[in-house]
């Protein structure tokens, strides 16, 4: 079964909740990378997901993974394949 036969099965508005612990000082990291970002992107600034949370950072990550599958020569989906290569993963 592909996933797209994977995902003809699911109804339209099936959402997966997906929960993570990270360690405290990952957390803080993730917190000062999403300020740095919204500050650098001042208030007429175009981007895909607007303004930045660490939950929206995770599911725009989680996007470009599942677009290795969706979309493989997105340069989305091309540069997360990349980014497993480089962690020694081969997609």
């Amino acid at each position: 079964m592909s996933a797209n036969d994977s995902l003809m099965a699911l109804p339209p508005d099936f959402k997966k909740r997906i929960q993570i612990e990270i360690d405290a000082q990952l957390a803080v990291n993730l917190d000062s990378l999403v300020d740095q970002i919204n500050a650098r992107a001042g208030s007429e600034s175009f981007n895909s997901h607007g303004r930045l949370t660490v939950k929206k950072l995770a599911v725009m990550l989680l996007e470009n993974a599942g677009m290795v599958i969706s979309r493989p020569g997105s340069w989305e989906g091309a540069n997360m394949a990349d980014l497993l290569r480089c962690h020694g993963y081969s997609a």
